[in-house]
């Protein structure tokens, strides 16, 4: 009985479709942050600028524009030391993620970055704004 129990088994094993999982959104974003993040930091501007959704692309219509506009803005993400990814919301079951980053920026000052992430048509999430707050606290979003 035993025996026949384990060849049950084996057979299911073999035979089932394997189990597919989504991808978390929240991982996603956090990807597509790392991978804007270290764009900036290479000078990049091409590369950062594809993880731009439309709507900001529709502001800096090329990526000479979006960098000048990262440089002046948002020089604690261009010129990022070290970050680390803080809480994530969901709005939508993941049609939006809004992500806390915190980073260390240039003379060591301390920043809280909130990321607003938008679910494209093709699956890949974009970032569509970020809100910057000078030596915050990890407070939620």
């Amino acid at each position: 009985m035993v025996a026949r129990f384990a060849s049950l088994v084996a057979t299911l094993v073999l035979v089932a479709p394997p189990v597919v999982y989504a991808e978390d959104p929240a991982l996603q974003a956090q990807s597509v942050i790392s991978e804007q993040i270290r764009a900036l930091m290479r000078d990049d501007a091409e590369k950062a600028y594809s993880y731009a959704s439309p709507d900001i692309r529709m502001m800096y219509p090329d990526e000479n524009a979006f960098l000048t506009m990262v440089q002046k803005n948002y020089e604690a993400v261009y010129h990022a030391g070290n970050y680390a990814f803080g809480r994530s919301k969901l709005v939508g079951g993941g049609e939006m993620v809004f992500q806390e980053v915190m980073i260390t920026g240039p003379g060591g000052k301390d920043w809280t970055a909130i990321y607003e992430m938008r679910l494209m048509d093709d699956g890949s999430y974009k970032v569509n704004g970020v809100r910057m707050m000078k030596n915050s606290t990890s407070t939620g979003i």
